[in-house]
């Protein structure tokens, strides 16, 4: 269950034999969980980081009025809280996007590693960085596309993000409601209802229950505006 980790990893670094065994060693056993589980909750006290091995998984904040921010979105291979091993508490909640497959690593564990593998160390640090570019992508689309453009983009990089793990990037299921969505990208559900049926119009997405198709990557891409860059897609080897 681990493969899509060492995938992850592999796609944009080198891995001697030693080091990939020392993080197979690192994860216990998996566990499975339901969709819309919430796994971590605001505030608590963490002795562990959630390591997705299959399944998708969001962050988001909730409101007092009751409104929710969805700001991050994991696919199967990350890591959706490492930055936990040093904050030790989250300003934010983790959820299960759908049916998941997860192992909890100890924080004492990512300790031990990082200490006897220094270069792992360098490589999950890259990790964090990669989860603030994207974050700051997420930025972007809130203050600066159009509603079509950020579901354009959103699309896109999960494309990108699962074929990286040799997953199917052009169909998939994302498990989000229309309203899910509104609260990922900053939209209302009627608004998010209508961006995707210009989409679909234009052959570019089909959205239906939750599963998406991909129709026209390049015509995506380009109403997004999207630059692959952020993703470090051909990060070099620390």
């Amino acid at each position: 269950m681990i493969e899509r980790h060492l995938i992850r990893i592999k796609a944009r670094h080198s891995l001697s034999m030693d080091e990939e065994q020392a993080i197979r060693d690192l994860v216990p056993a998996p566990r499975h969980v339901p969709r819309n589980s919430v796994i971590v909750r605001e505030g608590e006290r963490l002795e562990a980081s959630t390591l997705l091995l299959d399944g998708l998984l969001c962050r988001y904040k909730d409101m007092p009025d009751g409104k929710r921010q969805i700001t991050q979105i994991h696919v199967a291979g990350d890591f959706a809280d490492l930055h936990a091993f040093t904050l030790k508490r989250l300003e934010h909640n983790i959820m299960t996007l759908t049916d998941c497959t997860l192992s909890r690593v100890p924080h004492e564990s990512i300790r031990i590693l990082v200490e006897q593998q220094p270069r792992l160390g360098r490589l999950y640090w890259f990790s964090t960085n990669l989860d603030a570019s994207m974050n700051r992508e997420w930025e972007l689309s809130l203050g600066q596309r159009s509603a079509a453009g950020r579901l354009a983009a959103l699309f896109c990089e999960l494309h990108y993000r699962l074929a990286m793990i040799e997953m199917d990037g052009e169909r998939f299921s994302l498990g989000m409601n229309q309203a899910q969505l509104a609260d990922a990208l900053g939209m209302t559900a009627v608004h998010v209802n209508r961006t995707l049926r210009l989409l679909r119009d234009q052959k570019l997405l089909d959205y239906h229950r939750g599963e998406a198709t991909i129709l026209d990557l390049k015509g995506l891409e380009t109403l997004a505006e999207f630059d692959p860059g952020y993703l470090y897609l051909d990060a070099d080897p620390l």
